[in-house]
């Protein structure tokens, strides 16, 4: 193994959240007079901390989305979890494949600890993550595109940014990896390649994932 340390991103990469949150956020925005189609969520929020919602909205309609946004967001997408949320197919085949190898691992993501959590408990992921692998964007003052998130999740890790690899599926979340000085491989299952131009290698079934990073 060429590194010291695999990053994942969760939504997209691990759990198959996408679709369901984008749909939701995209439905919620409407519902609020922000008129956001599905290909809209994912275009402009897809990898992001929810500051960059209420930061576009602001910027785009000089209005300030309700204080309770994230509250009433998160609780229909929890409640969408439970009902709906999947692994992403051959990310527990990749993991145990990790783990035999000895290969080091942790989670950064743009979600809430809580969303990751519950991501992870819904599909089971949570036996291979610990509290001690999972980083999200509340830990650090900046989320993605600011390679902030990647740095803190390597440096708590103990690991040099250059031994670590980043598994990302969103230009934002590229972008980050690329700014930490992180070798960083796009997962194409959701998003168009050329998205994800910047990353040092693109694959689109995450069973391959260890055969790439070996």
């Amino acid at each position: 193994m060429r590194y010291d340390l695999v990053i994942f991103d969760n939504d997209g990469v691990l759990v198959d959240s996408e679709p369901i949150s984008n749909a939701l956020l995209a439905a919620y925005l409407t519902e609020l007079g922000h008129p956001t189609s599905y290909e809209d969520s994912l275009r402009d929020y897809m990898g992001a901390a929810m500051h960059r919602v209420h930061d576009l909205v602001l910027e785009r309609t000089g209005r300030r989305l309700p204080e309770d946004f994230d509250d009433v967001f998160h609780r229909r997408v929890f409640a969408a979890f439970e009902r709906e949320l999947r692994p992403v197919p051959g990310a527990v085949e990749m993991l145990e494949k990790l783990t035999a190898d000895g290969v080091p691992y942790c989670v950064a993501s743009s979600g809430s600890h809580e969303r990751i959590r519950v991501g992870h408990r819904t599909t089971g992921l949570d036996r291979w993550f610990d509290d001690a692998r999972i980083f999200s964007s509340q830990d650090v003052g900046r989320g993605k595109p600011a390679p902030d998130l990647f740095l803190h999740a390597a440096a708590s890790m103990g690991v040099a940014p250059e031994r670590c690899a980043v598994v990302e599926d969103s230009p934002l979340g590229v972008r980050a990896a690329v700014a930490a000085g992180m070798d960083v491989y796009g997962f194409t299952a959701m998003t168009p390649a050329e998205r994800l131009a910047q990353a040092t290698a693109l694959f689109a079934d995450m069973s391959r994932l260890p055969d790439l990073l070996a």
